[in-house]
C-alpha cells in the first residue's frame, strides 16, 4: 500500500534523527568543497530537513532542499529558515545547470519513480568536479537491521523488494556520466533510548507489514526493553560519485 508522506511529516520531525556517521562524512565532503572555493549544497528528498538543515548550520554553506511533499517542506521551513526549500522531484530538479557543488540523498533512491533520471538531473545541476553521495541500504543491511529485522522479520522481504541493488545503482550512476563511483559502508552502534519511533511506525517498513505482525513485534520489543538494554546498529551504504571536470 502506498505511504502518504504528507501525513507522516509531524511524526518524522519528532521521531527521526540523522545517522551520526553519515552526517560526519557529509560534513567532511562539504568542508572539502568549501576549501577549494565551492560549497553550494543540495539534498534531494530532504523530508523535514534533518540532514540539510544541520549541515547548513554547521558549515554555513548555501543550501537547498528538494522534496515532493508539501507537508514535509512546511515542517522543514519552520525548523531550518537558513535553507531554501522547494517542492519538486529528483527526476526534475528545480535548479539551474551547474548551480550546485555537492548533492546528496539519504534513503531516497528506492522512493524514486526513475532513479536513472534522478542521477541525470543531479549530473546536470552539479558543477564540473562536483560530487554526489547516494545513501541507501543493501540487501545484507536490510536483513541485519537491529532492531527492525530482529523484531519485525516480515520487513526484510518487503524492503528488499523496494530497494535497488548496489551494483545497479552504480551502473546507473556511470550511465549518467559520473566517474569515481565507490561504495562505503558506515555503521553506528547504540542503545535504544526511546520506543516512540516504533510505536508511531515512523519507519516506513513498519507501515508495509500487516497490523498483526506489527503488534507482535512491538510487544516483543517492549518486553525486552523493560527487562534491559536493547542494543542496535544502524548501517548505510554511501555511494560516492564525481562529475568529471571536463564535463
Amino acid at each position: 500500500m502506498p505511504i502518504d508522506y504528507d501525513q507522516l511529516a509531524a511524526t518524522y520531525a519528532t521521531t527521526r534523527s540523522a545517522h551520526p556517521v553519515v552526517m560526519a562524512r557529509l560534513h567532511d565532503a562539504i568542508v572539502a568543497a568549501q576549501q577549494v572555493g565551492a560549497g553550494r549544497l543540495l539534498e534531494i528528498g530532504c523530508g523535514t530537513g534533518n540532514y540539510v538543515g544541520a549541515l547548513q548550520d554547521a558549515t554555513g554553506a548555501a543550501a537547498w532542499g528538494i522534496d515532493p511533499s508539501a507537508e514535509m517542506l512546511a515542517v522543514a521551513r519552520n525548523r531550518w529558515p537558513g535553507v531554501r526549500f522547494e517542492q519538486g522531484t529528483g527526476e526534475a530538479l528545480p535548479l539551474a545547470d551547474g548551480s550546485i557543488d555537492f548533492a546528496f540523498s539519504v534513503d531516497v533512491a528506492h522512493h524514486l519513480a526513475d532513479p536513472p533520471a534522478c542521477f541525470a538531473e543531479a549530473w546536470r545541476v552539479l558543477v564540473p568536479g562536483g560530487k554526489l553521495c547516494t545513501v541507501t541500504d543493501s540487501d545484507r543491511i536490510i536483513a541485519t537491521r537491529a532492531p527492525l529485522a530482529v523484531y519485525w522479520p516480515e520487513t526484510v522481504v518487503v524492503e528488499q523488494r523496494r530497494y535497488h541493488a548496489i551494483d545497479r545503482l552504480e551502473s546507473w550512476l556511470m550511465q549518467a556520466g559520473f566517474a569515481g563511483v565507490a561504495a562505503e559502508v558506515v555503521e553506528h552502534a547504540y542503545v535504544l533510548t526511546s520506543l516512540e519511533p516504533y510505536r508511531e511506525r515512523a519507519f516506513s517498513a513498519l507501515r508495509l507489514i500487516d497490523d498483526d505482525a506489527f503488534v507482535r513485534g512491538l510487544a516483543r520489543l517492549e518486553n525486552d526493553a523493560a527487562r534491559g538494554e536493547v542494543r542496535c546498529v544502524a548501517r548505510y551504504v554511501m555511494l560516492w560519485a564525481r562529475k568529471p571536470h571536463d564535463s
